[in-house]
């Protein structure tokens, strides 16, 4: 099946998205042969009035910790060997798992990206700037909490819930505490950044969101859509009942086991 631009602006438009924020999880090829590629699903989202965020993650730009805490999760095989890079956000390397649709937003003039080393969002459209200068190192999910306060939506496009980054921040509204890490900032200063845990487990969360959950296609590419704030809400109160419930099937994995703890002390 092929899609093009017009195709797409027809299911923002027809299924209430139209000038929403929206945080976009994709796999590019989910749709078919797409008229324009991933250009032509971002200008379908811009035309239709949307704010669209997407993950830009680096990884090559943690460095080894200065100190590091108990119940941190910190895999033994997984030692950071940045050997100075220096993250901003007008670079435009992304890591290849983000995807086809994430690589071409940064690769956008005037776009926005984020101040975190490793965990950035990137944003096109009328509400970027907001969404994006609300992150700090810190803070990381801080465009989140905006994309709620805006009645905003998440989309996964051909992806399940292992790449919903949103639970993650749903991990923290429950009291869970994010992991620390460490990178260097513009100055080459190292300074403490936090990110999330592994997400391998986050399928067990979907029947939970079943009834809030509109199921579209975008040519070959089934759209799973929810609400955020009610989403997150929704994974917020799961997560707090059930501490378990984001575990992935390794049950030696220290980051689930970690984070099931409360994450780092």
């Amino acid at each position: 099946m092929e899609i093009n631009k017009s195709g797409i602006y027809d299911v923002i438009m027809n299924n209430g998205l139209g000038g929403k924020a929206v945080c976009l999880h994709s796999l590019l090829r989910s749709f078919g042969n797409v008229a324009g590629g991933a250009d032509a699903v971002i200008e379908a989202f811009l035309e239709a009035g949307c704010t669209l965020l997407a993950p830009s993650f680096t990884y090559d730009y943690q460095i080894p910790p200065l100190e590091e805490p108990k119940q941190n999760g910190r895999e033994d095989d997984c030692e950071p060997s940045n050997n100075g890079k220096i993250y901003n956000p007008g670079i435009n390397e992304i890591e290849p798992d983000m995807g086809a649709i994430p690589r071409a937003m940064v690769n956008t003039p005037g776009r926005r990206r984020g101040i975190h080393p490793t965990n950035s969002f990137v944003a096109l459209g009328p509400d970027a700037d907001e969404l994006i200068n609300s992150q700090t190192f810190e803070d990381v999910y801080a465009p989140f909490q905006k994309i709620m306060d805006k009645r905003g939506y998440i989309i996964m496009a051909g992806v399940d819930l292992t790449k919903m980054t949103a639970i993650h921040y749903a991990e923290q509204l429950s009291g869970r505490r994010l992991f620390i890490r460490w990178a260097l900032d513009q100055t080459g200063d190292p300074v403490r950044i936090r990110e999330g845990s592994c997400s391998e487990g986050f399928n067990r969360l979907l029947p939970f969101v079943a009834d809030i959950e509109k199921q579209v296609n975008a040519g070959n590419s089934l759209w799973r859509i929810y609400p955020f704030y009610e989403a997150v809400h929704v994974f917020t109160e799961i997560i707090r009942q059930d501490a378990g419930i984001t575990h992935c099937s390794n049950q030696n994995c220290s980051c689930c086991n970690d984070i099931q703890k409360g994450g780092p002390i």
